[in-house]
């Protein structure tokens, strides 16, 4: 029994990590990002830096864990892994991803003082904002997954989005458990802890009432195109000419519509071998229907580079290719050891290149749109890159990598913060769901049915003007948590060195 109390932190951690998950799409059971955050932050407040950074690897290896084990499907079921082989590489990344919450708490118990932990309340809440951020924008190109601030998109704190993004909203999430910690520790009075909360929280509230965009032209009609064509039969020779004539079908169905979108990488060939035959004569079709027909496929450059493109045909035609790669899906990084692994699980996998941040915006229905590519829309640097011009955002994936999982709908949540962080309507177009359109204030205005052949029509509004936190950007509001580290530091050192006098 005395070994179990001794280690009881540690044996808890796994599943207060799972906790978070549950947080996130499809369970949506968002409050238990504060429950457990406050067991994180108590764990890892009094004991020694290194034992923290075990309690919060494990806390790591239950978010990673339950939060992703989609990675197994993609690997096995689709990326021809052995069952062996793609269960050690699905326990490798997530062993991986959980270093960060390990660094987290390593880094916070270093900085921490919990006799004094009512002067040091902003460290928590900073130092997981800031190792977010590192894992989500610059490290491996970024991982930007299960950020907490995803998980309030129907929550009081959703109005601080448009004001402070993402990782600003996470602040307020983590302070909150942060200042429940410092309660329990009887290091803030409980009315005092009382008028922060409702100081977070109303304040968020009040925020949603705030209109940061307006409407700039009249509805523009759209027709979504989800082909649900799996994923193990999307590639195969004998079934692309089915492919291709399926979508040229739905597609003639709908020449009514203003915008008509299709998915990532719907025509499953190279744009070489089908522009004169296919998409040439859609693209007459588009200009005398007077549409835009936005399609997705791979694409040859110039010097024989591999692209994962957009193409808008009709009227204003134009052409993106992707620019914020997949790791590990598009390219592999930490090379040559990634490229060994994947070679000894016998594990293929694609080889594209980027098309560049200095893209001209494609346009649609006369009006400028920024296009993202599958894991694009989970970086909101790629989507502020094109504010204020942008007059909505469209994204077009291909999640049947992953099944019936939780994926999609972790995706969609992203979807969702990138349309309210820019005040844009979002037209989210899959191969088998979630394909979607998501207003300005982030909510789902009509969504298809996943793995079912069909067409989501709908309108929007072209959209004008800037959020706040589309001028402000992250960079400014990392410094600001900087700040509070350092002012929070010092404040600790000041409090114990007057505490010796």
């Amino acid at each position: 029994m005395s070994f179990f109390y001794k280690w009881r932190w540690e044996l808890s951690s796994p599943l207060a990590g799972a906790c978070l998950a549950l947080a996130f799409a499809p369970f949506d059971y968002s409050y238990l990002v504060i429950v457990s955050l406050v067991f994180a932050f108590l764990s890892w407040l009094e004991c020694s830096p290194n034992r923290a950074a075990l309690r919060g690897f494990l806390y790591g290896l239950g978010l990673f864990a339950c939060g992703i084990s989609w990675v197994y499907i993609s690997v096995h079921d689709y990326g021809g892994a052995s069952v062996l082989g793609a269960l050690l590489l699905t326990i490798l990344i997530i062993c991986f991803w959980s270093l960060f919450p390990a660094l987290t708490a390593f880094i916070s118990s270093q900085l921490l003082s919990s006799k004094y932990f009512n002067q040091c309340i902003f460290i928590f809440p900073s130092v997981w904002m800031f190792i977010e951020y590192f894992r989500g924008t610059w490290f491996i190109n970024g991982f930007p997954w299960l950020q907490i601030a995803y998980t309030q998109l129907y929550s009081p704190l959703k109005g601080y989005i448009p004001i402070i993004g993402s990782y600003g909203t996470g602040f307020f999430l983590a302070l909150t458990a942060a200042i429940l910690v410092a309660a329990y520790k009887k290091q803030i009075a409980y009315r005092w802890v009382f008028i922060y909360i409702v100081l977070i929280w109303g304040g968020g509230s009040v925020l949603q009432t705030v209109q940061w965009t307006k409407v700039i032209g009249e509805e523009i009609s759209v027709a979504l195109i989800q082909g649900n064509v799996a994923q193990d039969q999307k590639w195969l020779p004998e079934n692309r000419l089915k492919t291709l004539l399926d979508y040229q079908h739905l597609t003639e169905q709908n020449w009514d519509a203003d915008i008509i979108i299709w998915p990532e990488s719907a025509i499953p060939t190279y744009l070489s071998q089908v522009k004169e035959s296919y998409t040439n004569p859609l693209s007459t079709q588009a200009k005398l229907h007077n549409t835009t027909l936005i399609v997705g496929l791979p694409t040859l450059g110039k010097k024989n580079e591999h692209f994962n493109t957009v193409l808008a045909l009709g009227k204003q035609e134009g052409q993106y290719n992707k620019n914020h790669l997949l790791p590990f899906g598009e390219y592999l990084p930490l090379q040559p050891v990634s490229g060994f692994i994947l070679k000894l699980l016998n594990i293929s996998l694609g080889d594209f290149s980027s098309g560049g941040s200095e893209q001209k915006l494609l346009q649609a229905a006369g009006y400028p749109f920024a296009t993202s590519i599958c894991y694009e829309d989970a970086f909101a640097s790629e989507t502020l890159n094109t504010m204020p011009e942008a007059a909505f955002l469209v994204n077009v994936t291909n999640d049947a990598w992953f099944g019936d999982s939780a994926e999609p709908h972790q995706h969609m949540q992203i979807a969702q913060m990138r349309a309210l962080e820019t005040g844009r309507y979002m037209l989210r177009v899959t191969n088998t769901g979630i394909t979607a359109i998501v207003t300005p204030d982030g909510l789902i205005d009509n969504k298809a049915p996943s793995f079912k052949q069909t067409v989501l029509k709908g309108s929007i509004f072209p959209m004008g003007g800037m959020t706040f936190y589309a001028g402000l950007g992250d960079e400014i509001i990392m410094l600001v948590l900087a700040f509070f580290i350092l002012l929070s530091t010092a404040c600790s050192t000041i409090a114990i060195y007057k505490k010796n006098e």
